[in-house]
């Protein structure tokens, strides 16, 4: 498993990431209920698999269920020879409303120390806000517990997960933040704008979605009508398939590890096989160059309809 530096945070990541949402909460494309989810045990066993198999850099949240508590479970014993990034609480109540700035030290004081006890470590090697967005990113008072946790040791580094293009872009410009997660793939590839920026600044990169919930794999067929459009253009991409990109997965996590600023691509992985066809990427050489340009002029034309959360609201991923 190839390892790359992590911007500025001193810390080495396996180019894979495990993604540890599936693990904690019904997340994904068929998954309905707790039903579709792995057992505890099975889960710490696929922790430990992937860590024996080369993957050191794992990624949970305050608000991903239980997976906090199994990453806890899993590694107790093996915490030095993991990376371990987790995020706070969102900050906003069910107005849509931020904590007073008195608040805010308190409540993210607070929610690290819940991820602590779950995790059961005293440091957390990335931690992150969990959604940046404007507003978030652009406070001041955020900013400052976050470097303070930094200064006492508690966490290793700053991170800020984004949505929206501008919000990296804002992330980056402030210089609070060593690493930011934000979403690219072969189809939406926004981001891409900001990538010589961060490397300027040496703030490390980590993607999600890169395999968009599974829809850039077998599972993107036969879709809900509303993203009939969606379900075409993924099956362009089969005429990029072959040779060293055997299936579209493959072929999407190559496509963003080909990036340079791009230290890890985060993959869900809740079953045995995920892991393996995850595995399976690592260590593959970067796309040509005819070929990468080939593949980002392939993104889909409105990327502003690739909006995931809304098409689950919507019930159109079930």
């Amino acid at each position: 498993m190839k390892r790359k530096a992590l911007g500025c945070t001193g810390l080495q990541v396996s180019e894979i990431a495990f993604g540890g949402v599936e693990i904690g909460v019904p997340y994904g494309i068929g998954v309905q209920g707790r039903e579709d989810m792995l057992s505890e045990r099975a889960a710490i066993n696929l922790l430990h698999e992937a860590l024996e198999k080369g993957i050191n850099f794992f990624d949970t949240a305050r608000l991903y269920g239980e997976s906090e508590t199994i990453m806890g479970k899993a590694f107790a014993s093996q915490r030095q020879d993991i990376v371990l990034a987790t995020k706070c609480r969102h900050f906003r109540d069910s107005s849509g409303a931020l904590p007073p700035d008195s608040a805010l030290k308190i409540f993210i004081q607070k929610s690290l120390k819940e991820s602590l006890r779950e995790l059961q470590t005293d440091y957390i090697d990335v931690y992150m806000l969990h959604y940046g967005d404007l507003e978030v990113i652009g406070n001041e008072v955020i900013a400052e517990v976050f470097q303070d946790l930094k200064k006492q040791g508690i966490i290793r580094a700053t991170g800020v997960s984004t949505y929206l293009a501008e919000e990296t872009a804002l992330a980056i410009s402030k210089g609070h933040w060593d690493v930011i997660q934000l979403p690219f793939n072969l189809m939406d590839q926004r981001h891409a704008a900001c990538f010589d920026d961060a490397a300027a600044r040496d703030v490390g990169i980590v993607v999600r979605s890169v395999l968009m919930k599974g829809l850039l794999s077998d599972r993107g067929k036969n879709l809900h009508p509303a993203l009939k459009d969606v379900e075409r253009h993924i099956g362009n991409y089969h005429s990029l398939l072959g040779g060293e990109y055997p299936d579209l997965p493959t072929l999407a996590t190559r496509f963003a590890l080909s990036f340079e600023s791009i230290a890890s691509v985060l993959v869900g992985i809740d079953r045995p096989e995920y892991l393996y066809q995850a595995l399976a990427t690592a260590g593959g050489a970067d796309m040509q160059p005819d070929a990468l340009k080939t593949a980002s002029q392939m993104a889909y034309p409105e990327p502003e309809f690739l909006n995931l959360p809304h098409w689950d609201r919507m019930g159109w991923l079930q």
